[in-house]
């Protein structure tokens, strides 16, 4: 054959698409039938066409490989590094270490690990110079990423670590002691905020750290400064892979500006929102499919939540079952074959310019009104968190929004008060706090709670 295939076939352009579908619908309403709108304001149409994207102004997404992370909290030392050493051995290909307290030792934390082939997260629950000391002095080993993230903090416990004047300095020491910083913008999702609202806030929080460090730091330290975000996914499954992707965008015309390093790090990890105590099995299906989202989107880093980690505690049946389940999507699907496999569908371009656009729209006027931590400090972005968290859960209840086992299909059967190691509810203590802090919370928690109190 010598000429092209598609030569033989006439273009047809979206007009001509809509025209036929308003023909076929006979006489029904073609916006009433066939879109729909997303808790995000997003129309989502029934096709898209190459003509759609005239306008679109997404810059491609770079090529990202992945990795399949561990998460262990250190405990106790030896059986944190135990753990670590078991899953590099079973496919984990990095290792992320939450540090609760300084009295770490981090070189028998990480006895054993080969610091040149495995990447290192130290996620640190607490603000100290001279531990990020102990961490950089392993050799300023590329491969080893300190979290440290003081908004974050601020907005999860309504307390900054010491003061804000105390917590910059330390953050800025730590930053220049490690290039990086963390914006953990689970929180918000997690909390119930949508995807609009996760991004903005993300570019937002972003923002009050460069706006803080651009004097704080020479030319060529933004060059290397190296930005981790640590994002949850949910499962709304194409809306996911275009959030991610959409975060990209906005994060690299924001460092542009300011002159950083404008290729940032994802770490994400699935939601804990939609997951339940009940027919738990389920959970397993739910993370599959959002780490999917996390892969396609672009992520280079993975974390998936073991099935029973809201109500268990850490065991290694869990851990396994969660890492297995990245290893088969890696080695047996074989989603590390192809990068960016999303660039140049036209519904996921769309998607990502529009909540690039609707997340840019929300930052700007976060921005107008005096910045995130302004807004913080007023509870404006806890009351949008909120009403957002009201909103999704209003469908939850009415059935709009379905989680199978709990509120579709329950096992009756299914007894739950006697397996609970973890308490699995949003506990209500009162502190003293200089804001109120965003509290995450899971959709399923009333019915569960409900069918708990029939079990006793």
């Amino acid at each position: 054959m010598t000429k092209p295939l598609f030569s033989l076939f006439p273009e047809v352009s979206s007009k001509e698409w809509k025209q036929k579908i308003q023909s076929d619908l006979k006489g029904a309403d073609y916006n009433e039938t066939l879109i729909w709108q997303s808790n995000e304001g997003i129309n989502v149409k029934p096709f898209y066409h190459q003509d759609m994207l005239e306008n679109v102004s997404t810059k491609a997404i770079p090529n990202t490989p992945w990795n399949i992370c561990q998460t262990i909290f250190v405990q106790h030392i030896d059986v944190a590094n135990g753990i670590a050493i078991s899953a590099l051995k079973n496919g984990a290909e990095s290792i992320k270490f939450i540090i609760p307290n300084d009295s770490v030792s981090v070189d028998d934390l990480l006895k054993d690990i080969d610091l040149k082939k495995t990447t290192i997260y130290f996620e640190v629950q607490f603000l100290s110079e001279s531990f990020a000391k102990k961490i950089t002095n392993l050799g300023g080993n590329n491969q080893i990423i300190i979290q440290t993230d003081i908004i974050g903090n601020l907005a999860r416990t309504g307390n900054w670590f010491s003061n804000l004047s105390a917590d910059h300095d330390a953050f800025t020491n730590i930053v220049k002691l490690s290039n990086t910083a963390t914006i953990d913008t689970s929180l918000y999702q997690n909390a119930g905020a949508n995807m609009v609202q996760q991004l903005a806030y993300a570019l937002a929080h972003t923002n009050e750290y460069f706006n803080y460090l651009n004097e704080q730091l020479s030319a060529s330290e933004k060059q290397t400064f190296k930005t981790v975000f640590q994002i949850a996914i949910g499962s709304n499954y194409f809306f996911e892979i275009a959030k991610i992707r959409a975060l990209r965008v906005l994060y690299q015309a924001l460092a542009a500006d300011y002159g950083f390093n404008t290729t940032c790090h994802i770490f994400a990890v699935p939601t804990k929102r939609n997951k339940t105590i009940y027919d738990y099995n389920t959970n397993m299906l739910r993370t599959t499919t959002e780490c999917m989202s996390a892969i396609l989107g672009g992520a280079n880093t993975i974390y998936n939540m073991p099935y029973d980690a809201i109500y268990h505690k850490n065991n290694e049946f869990g851990d396994r079952i969660a890492r297995n389940q990245l290893l088969i999507l890696k080695h047996e699907s074989y989603f590390d074959q192809v990068k960016n496999p999303a660039e140049g569908s036209y519904y996921m371009e769309t998607l990502t310019d529009q909540l690039a656009e609707k997340g840019l729209e929300l930052f700007k006027d976060i921005e107008t009104n005096g910045g995130f931590l302004k807004q913080l400090k007023d509870g404006i972005i806890q009351r949008k968190i909120k009403e957002s968290a009201n909103k999704e859960q209003a469908q939850f209840d009415a059935g709009k929004i379905t989680l199978l086992g709990t509120n579709k299909h329950p096992n009756k059967a299914d007894k739950m008060a006697d397996e609970l190691e973890l308490f699995p509810f949003v506990k209500t203590q009162a502190r003293k706090t200089l804001i109120a802090p965003i509290i995450e919370r899971r959709l399923a928690e009333n019915m569960e709670q409900d069918r708990l109190q029939t079990e006793q």
